[in-house]
């Protein structure tokens, strides 16, 4: 399971370099003559962005757009070299502002107005706090991973909920991902807030750590290196990760497997949402707009899932069996308001901090 086709995994703040790749489409065949003179998009997203082939050359094909794709690193250091270049930006779109960041996007001038007609087909919760700036692309939730045959094993029961994982039945069990550094670590440490509250999420985390957890860096190293169901020795039964780690793991398998070994704490949920939006004073405005246009049509939706692991927004985009008959879908998942996130996140960070590493 590469961490690229995973999801993006670390968020760090501060911006430090944006590696360009250029993804070149098909050659437009004879009798295309009519199509408008062939035009460059450029896109500024995470390093885990990925779509197949065939579906970015068939978007050129049709609009003579060819996609070109600056991949940033993590998605906060790539929405921060939007922010720092925002009076000269150095792409036209950007792909990959998530929740936690959602509201620093929409409140720093950095991005125009633009709405798709498909816009329609997602549902209205998806585009909460985003001020017409940003449009919904895809839907992912941050759970607690469970190596099911380890508890088998171990002739133990998994624990299903947030509290139980400060009991000590489940000491030294758990992994987590610091979230000054990683997507999936910020995301738990809002969980944790939106179950918890502002008074009693400082509590949980004393007991979490009095219990044992471990903290590392990024999701890679916490799911390959520390989960035993990574796959490489880890001796960590639970890992902050995805719902949809269950489909990867099918997907990656080898040898090939019909089930898969790795569970879902659905009770642990954070549901994020990633979003695309034009860039303020972009080269190619209309070329951004007819991009983001793309993001949210059938083809694409329909590659999002096993190009990266995450559930399209557009209702009735059909998914593939792997994750009908593996992914995990949390019915009632945590969430914060953007708003609320934008303005005790480094607050709640610096506590985290506090509570746990020192």
């Amino acid at each position: 399971m590469p961490r690229s086709s995973f999801r993006p995994v670390a968020t760090a703040v501060v911006a430090l370099a944006v590696a360009v790749l250029a993804v070149s489409a098909a050659t437009p065949s004879v009798g295309a003559a009519t199509r408008p003179a062939d035009r460059t998009v450029t896109l500024l997203t995470h390093d885990s962005f990925a779509v197949s082939d065939d579906v970015l050359a068939a978007f050129t094909a049709k609009t003579g757009i060819t996609v070109e794709v600056l991949r940033a690193g993590d998605a906060g250091q790539a929405l921060n070299q939007a922010i720092l270049t925002k009076d000269r930006p150095v792409a036209d779109a950007i792909y990959g502002v998530d929740r936690a960041f959602l509201g620093r996007a929409v409140g720093d001038d950095l991005l125009t107005r633009y709405r798709p007609a498909a816009l329609t087909t997602v549902p209205a919760a998806y585009t909460a706090g985003t001020r017409g700036l940003l449009t919904p692309i895809d839907v992912a939730d941050v759970c607690i991973n469970v190596d099911e045959a380890w508890f088998a094993e171990h002739h133990r029961r998994a624990p299903t909920t947030l509290a139980a994982l400060t009991r000590p039945a489940n000491r030294d069990l758990l992994v987590v991902e610091d979230p000054s550094t990683s997507s999936p670590g910020l995301a738990f440490l809002l969980t944790t807030v939106a179950a918890f509250g502002d008074q009693g999420w400082q509590r949980y985390w004393k007991d979490l750590r009095a219990n044992g957890v471990k903290v590392v860096d990024g999701w890679e190293q916490a799911y390959y290196e520390e989960f035993s169901g990574g796959g490489q020795g880890g001796e960590r039964p639970l890992v902050v990760s995805y719902a949809s780690s269950p489909a990867a793991a099918v997907v990656y398998a080898d040898p090939p497997i019909d089930s898969s070994p790795i569970g879902t704490m659905t009770r642990t949920c954070f549901r994020d949402v990633e979003y695309a939006g034009v860039l303020r004073n972009a080269e190619h405005p209309r070329e951004a707009e007819r991009l983001v246009d793309f993001m949210l049509s059938e083809p694409f939706q329909a590659d999002l899932p096993l190009q990266m692991f995450v559930y399209p927004v557009r209702e009735g985009t059909p998914l593939p069996e792997v994750f009908t008959e593996n992914a995990d879908v949390p019915t009632d998942p945590y969430s914060l308001p953007a708003g609320e996130i934008e303005r005790n996140r480094d607050d709640w960070i610096r506590e985290w901090t506090g509570i746990v590493l020192r």
